[in-house]
């Protein structure tokens, strides 16, 4: 048997600092679930060191979350925000800090958990130089990502033989739903292991605040009919699908409030798509209904999803999507594309409603179904908390892959010394 006392785990996450406020920087979904990982399985007995890139002098070089989790930066390249498909030069380094890292420290990491294509490759280059499990999640696949872009990166080729390499030579894939795996398999690679273990939600912070409670902190009256995005500015998120959806709803709009939360930079592409969806609100005269509060901070997070009625997921895809399973948890039903792992998430007719993506009047058919029936409304969201409730903890999610890394572990004991097993 493998002990779980002290044994240390590698979770690395190159472009999505764990530690970093959610909705900055292209900080999203990933960051969350390498951060919530993290945490859970450090309460199941791992020392757990998420490496990341630092991406600001002023940032702590390590971040201490509990005695078991901490993050760990390193300098790879400049120290700058870089837009992650500008990243792949500079992997060499961190490869090569990382095992700085490791020679400083006096150990080495017997697993790395990789999260996004960026960093499966260098869990590749770890896996050359040392003996190593290597586990990867892709968050995003690259086959199906650029099937719904209109310009194709520079990097595409590259990310598209790296994500099928990492399938064919990871010791386990983590698919986070049964879609994701079936589109690895259709458009990846045929070769390879994979396990479906889902991304979780923190049950207690997401469904700690009523929605009148929640409506009277952020001055929402109680008849007002609230519509809520949360999300990155990025053209394949669909907030524009959702802003002509409202435009064309049933429900006055004197009685409609539509929120669109997330944070942008300027001058950046999330800054234009800020700039574009704005535009796109005052052409359909929506203006004195909607607001752009900017990013939503983890603190202020569950008052929004309490206090919406609705909470929409337009995207293009998603491989998961967070923000279903935490408004569900919020007791907030959804309506979501019928895309990836949103099939999975939401549940149509019973936790909220599918549409297909870029359907600007399908989503607005929905939108008028549940906004037009509170009592439905209601049920719904009874039923999406139970069902986040039933698969969708972290704990829960920490200990399946507690117990993935323990299995990987012990079978390459048996492999490197066989007379003991």
């Amino acid at each position: 048997m493998v002990s779980l006392t002290k044994k240390r785990i590698a979770l690395i996450s190159v472009h999505g600092d764990p530690s970093v406020e959610i909705g900055k920087e292209e900080a999203g979904g990933q960051n969350v679930y390498v951060r919530q990982v993290g945490e859970a399985l450090a309460k199941q007995g791992w020392q757990v060191d998420m490496f990341t890139r630092s991406s600001d002098r002023q940032q702590a070089r390590i971040v201490q979350h509990s005695p078991n989790c901490r993050t760990i930066r390193l300098v790879a390249g400049p120290q700058e925000f870089i837009p992650r498909d500008e990243l792949y030069g500079y992997l060499p380094i961190f490869v090569q800090e990382f095992q700085k890292f490791q020679l400083e420290s006096g150990f080495q990491y017997p697993l790395v958990h990789t999260n996004y294509w960026l960093s499966s490759w260098v869990g590749m280059e770890l896996k050359k130089s040392q003996p190593l499990q290597q586990v990867h999640t892709y968050h995003s696949l690259a086959a199906v990502k650029y099937k719904s872009v209109s310009t194709i990166p520079m990097i595409a080729k590259t990310r598209l033989q790296v994500e099928k390499t990492v399938l064919e030579t990871a010791d386990r894939v983590v698919a986070t739903s049964p879609q994701e795996k079936e589109h690895m398999r259709s458009l990846v690679s045929s070769k390879g292991n994979i396990d479906i273990i889902p991304c979780g939600t923190d049950l207690e912070w997401f469904g700690s605040i009523a929605r009148s409670t929640a409506r009277r902190r952020l001055g929402i009256a109680p008849e007002t009919k609230v519509v809520l995005y949360v999300g990155r500015f990025d053209p394949r998120k669909g907030i524009e699908t959702l802003v002509r959806a409202v435009s064309r709803s049933a429900v006055p709009k004197a009685d409609l409030k539509l929120i669109i939360g997330g944070g942008w930079r300027a001058g950046e592409s999330d800054g234009k798509e800020r700039d574009r969806i704005g535009s796109i609100v005052e052409e359909l005269g929506l203006s004195d209904i909607t607001s752009f509060p900017g990013g939503l901070s983890r603190e202020i997070l569950p008052a929004y999803y309490a206090a919406a009625d609705v909470c929409v997921v337009p995207s293009h895809y998603e491989p998961f999507g967070l923000v279903a399973i935490e408004a569900m948890a919020c007791g907030t039903p959804v309506i979501a594309s019928d895309v990836g792992g949103l099939k999975y998430t939401v549940v149509p007719q019973q936790t909220g409603l599918l549409a297909p993506p870029k359907n600007e009047a399908a989503f607005a058919e929905a939108l008028d179904r549940l906004l037009l029936d509170s009592i439905w409304r209601q049920q719904l969201g009874h039923t999406g908390r139970r069902r986040v409730e039933t698969y969708f903890s972290w704990d829960g999610i920490g200990s399946q892959l507690s117990q993935l890394y323990t299995q990987l572990l012990e079978q390459s004991a048996v492999q490197l010394d066989p007379v003991s097993a």
